[in-house]
């Protein structure tokens, strides 16, 4: 399956070790994966944490909360890029759909996505280079997270998983919902440019994400708790051109 999955793979070898439950490696040019398998079901908090915020249909996510088994991939290859070993992990994710796997979880993203978006029948001939540079950061790579704070109106949303990139998560205060799709874009081409270009982007900094919109960058504040984390997070508030010019 790994050596169908696109024509630069077809050295591609898997070794499995018949005496545990489930453990295995894949591998390609610079690439290890390390596959380990329990008969148990996944840890239900990490779950949660994956799937509810997750954007696809609520019956794929009731399959994924009721799996029995899980497998676990770790990339152990010598490609230094982030970016690199998130597609062969998303590789070997297509390949063990094929074997009846239901949902992949990127637990540093807060995300998920059905196993089947990774097989190589969807993605066609260039399935290397959709996972690259066609599909979106924030499908799963990096976390795109829509959540409701008590007593506070509209909905935060916000990216998780970026500092696996070296890169900032952004979060934005948007009026509602149907906002998601916008920030989701924004996002998403903010951490494509700052991925591919290497530039920085700090607090206080202002960049044009539309024909007359800018995006200003601050620091959260001392009481928006719910943006802590590990990683360094930037607030995005959106103006018009005129608003940023005036300050």
């Amino acid at each position: 399956m790994l050596r169908n999955y696109h024509s630069s793979m077809k050295q591609a070898m898997c070794e499995l070790v018949p005496e545990l439950d489930f453990f295995g490696l894949a591998g390609w040019g610079k690439h290890v994966i390390s596959m380990v398998g329990f008969k148990t079901p996944y840890p239900q908090e990490s779950i949660e944490q994956c799937v509810a915020p997750a954007h696809y249909p609520q019956e794929v996510k009731e399959q994924v909360r009721a799996t029995s088994a899980n497998i676990i991939l770790y990339y152990k290859g010598y490609d230094t890029s982030p970016l690199e070993q998130y597609v062969a992990l998303a590789v070997v994710a297509g390949a063990l759909s094929n074997m009846g796997a239901v949902a992949v979880l990127n637990e540093s993203a807060h995300t998920s996505l059905p196993a089947g978006v990774f097989k190589s029948q969807e993605l066609g001939k260039h399935s290397l280079e959709m996972l690259r540079e066609g599909f979106p950061l924030t499908s799963l790579f990096c976390g795109f997270v829509k959540y409701e704070v008590e007593d506070i109106e509209g909905v935060w949303m916000r990216t998780y998983g970026a500092d696996c990139f070296g890169l900032p998560d952004f979060a934005a205060h948007a009026q509602g919902h149907h906002e998601g799709q916008k920030y989701s874009d924004i996002f998403n081409n903010v951490l494509r440019y700052l991925l591919e270009s290497g530039a920085e982007m700090a607090a206080g900094h202002t960049m044009q994400v539309g024909k007359t919109t800018f995006m200003k960058l601050r620091d959260p504040l001392d009481d928006e708790y719910y943006l802590q984390g590990s990683g360094t997070i930037l607030v995005v508030e959106l103006v018009e051109e005129d608003e940023c010019n005036a300050h």
